[in-house]
């Protein structure tokens, strides 16, 4: 089914606003506060859904299936990754309510704080920061296209038990007569820890770079909300490939490096750290299937497409911007040039003349 809220006031259809945080209509300006509602409410009369059953056809492999916009009568075919997007024709918010429901329900969303508006110039003004960007780059207003995306994530809760045994040095150096001596010292070092780790998020969606959403971090989760489809509209939504059983080698991965971290912040005293043997024991606790917002950018720059993220809520900014020959050239020749200047001042003061 197609879900598609419209306004009580005038019946055009409503988008969130990231700005407010509201369902807003941008034909008669009415502002509804999604927080304050309740999903049985919200199937009433407060956003009077339109709700189309969608079309039998169906294609192979299950690769895509086709829904009929509310609005308009067009036909929208959508691989079956997609559970909200916006109608190629009258561009009305459509939400695929028959990918929202059952195991495919989201649990939490963080909703979008950044417009499209605020995200484009967010990111020139990132691109102008670049030390060896090439200038064309910084001043050109080549962005392709921007997307609003709810991206799927796991959040996962876990507690970890773990013993570790190092080997610490620490080492001392001083001056006696003549001689200049370091001296060395071997501590066997041994930790035992407990530890709990809220919410660490990973991508379930196999089309976005884990990489890329890793960067994106941290999400603040003083603004996760309990699902509800309003928060979808006027925005691209997935749902997950991969489910918490399948993600959990990797986040268990990352939880033994915050492990390890936590563990060698406890050594600080010592000059070093080698791990000899770890004892690492990981339950998960908790997860939650959460939709998490992203801005995806294609930006084009001599026939060549970049691709940058950005975080919906917080406005971090990753990517591979290109590199500028030229500036790479100029900074090592500077470099170059404040090394000769270094060598020859120190040859000065320690010789009494210029080489």
């Amino acid at each position: 089914m197609v879900i598609q809220h419209k306004c009580n006031n005038c019946g055009a259809d409503m988008i969130f606003n990231a700005e407010t945080g509201m369902l807003y209509c941008e034909s008669c300006g009415t502002n509804i506060d999604i927080s304050q509602m309740n999903m049985e409410q919200q199937t009433q009369n407060t956003f009077n859904e339109f709700v189309s059953t969608a079309s039998e056809s169906t294609y192979d492999n299950d690769e895509a299936t086709q829904y009929q916009c509310k609005n308009c009568g067009a036909v929208l075919i959508t691989d079956n990754d997609t559970s909200a997007t916006t109608c190629s024709f009258c561009g009305a918010a459509m939400i695929l309510g028959d990918r929202l429901t059952g195991e495919l329900a989201p649990t939490k969303v963080i909703p979008f704080t950044i417009s499209k508006e605020q995200a484009q110039e967010a990111f020139k003004k990132w691109c102008k920061k670049g030390l060896l960007t090439p200038k064309g780059f910084m001043s050109a207003n080549r962005i392709k296209s921007i997307t609003g995306m709810y991206v799927p994530f796991w959040l996962f809760d876990l507690e970890g038990d773990g013993e570790y045994f190092s080997n610490c040095t620490k080492v001392r150096s001083y001056t006696q007569g003549d001689y200049r001596i370091t001296e060395t010292k071997h501590y066997d070092v041994y930790r035992h820890v407990n530890l709990h780790y809220n919410k660490i998020p990973v991508d379930a969606s196999e089309k976005m770079d884990d990489l890329l959403m890793d960067k994106l971090e941290p999400f603040d989760y003083n603004n996760l909300q309990t699902f509800q489809t309003p928060y979808l509209s006027g925005y691209i939504a997935e749902k997950y490939n991969f489910t918490d059983e399948q993600l959990y080698p990797r986040v268990k991965q990352r939880t033994e490096e915050y492990m390890k971290d936590y563990v060698r912040d406890t050594m600080r005293e010592y000059s070093s750290n080698t791990f000899v043997r770890q004892s690492v024991d990981i339950r998960p606790k908790n997860t939650y299937y959460t939709l998490l917002p992203v801005w995806m950018l294609c930006y084009n720059y001599e026939k060549n497409d970049y691709t940058f993220a950005m975080n919906g809520q917080t406005g971090k900014i990753v990517g591979k911007p290109p590199i500028s020959k030229g500036k790479v050239f100029t900074l090592w020749g500077i470099l170059g040039i404040l090394l000769f200047v270094i060598v020859k001042v120190i040859a000065y003061l320690i010789g009494g003349v210029w080489l």
